[in-house]
């Protein structure tokens, strides 16, 4: 009489083990070869615009306008060349960029907000231009309170260009944060190139204040 051949009881769970490995291994495979797809909603367009990218517009320019407020701090002001250079390039950048964000803003039928220079260019019979900040949003990353500015503005010259430069490192600072969170949140493909730009050269400034300063 003949018998079944008896199996080897390591020799199925072996089979068993290897087919697991291969598939975790081709699994494993398959993920590294993966590029991450992203939220749909978050996928750059040369023309639609999502909440993010009026968000950025939005705090962008109020944040840009008193960058330009503490520039405007400089003009009666004796500056060590560099720093005036500096003063200049802020100035040149920060503009064009606000009026391209209110057109923005504008075409896509959303509320231009108020900046600090809006209230300084309207008078309203201010001591200081920290009261220009009355009323306006100051819980952005690197924006100054309205004690601040009248700190920095009634400074001596003797310490305004070393506050100036440690509060625009800050100001910058708050700025290159925002326009990170656009980088990763906008979908108007315009709002996330400028804020690139933002980023490459507001980190660049940061890196010759800071040497200024001796940091």
């Amino acid at each position: 009489m003949r018998y079944p051949r008896p199996i080897t009881p390591t020799r199925r769970p072996a089979r068993l083990v290897g087919a697991l490995t291969l598939g975790l291994a081709l699994a494993l495979t398959g993920c590294g070869n993966d590029e991450p797809t992203g939220d749909a909603s978050t996928q750059v367009s040369e023309t639609d615009h999502n909440d993010a990218d009026v968000t950025f517009a939005t705090d962008m320019i109020q944040h840009h306008a008193q960058a330009l407020s503490m520039v405007d701090l400089t003009l009666d002001r004796t500056l060590d060349p560099e720093v005036q250079q500096l003063a200049d390039d802020i100035r040149e950048a920060q503009g064009p960029e606000i009026e391209t964000m209110s057109d923005w803003l504008q075409e896509w039928d959303e509320e231009i907000p108020a900046t600090m220079r809006d209230h300084s260019n309207a008078g309203h019979d201010m001591e200081g231009m920290g009261d220009s900040m009355d009323g306006l949003d100051s819980d952005m990353p690197g924006m100054m309170s309205g004690d601040d500015f009248d700190e920095l503005e009634n400074a001596p010259d003797s310490q305004f260009q070393t506050m100036w430069l440690e509060m625009m490192v800050e100001h910058h600072e708050g700025a290159v944060e925002m326009a990170r969170e656009q980088q990763a949140d906008g979908q108007y493909k315009p709002a996330v190139d400028l804020a690139g730009a933002v980023v490459e050269t507001q980190t660049a400034e940061i890196d010759t204040m800071k040497s200024l300063l001796g940091s």
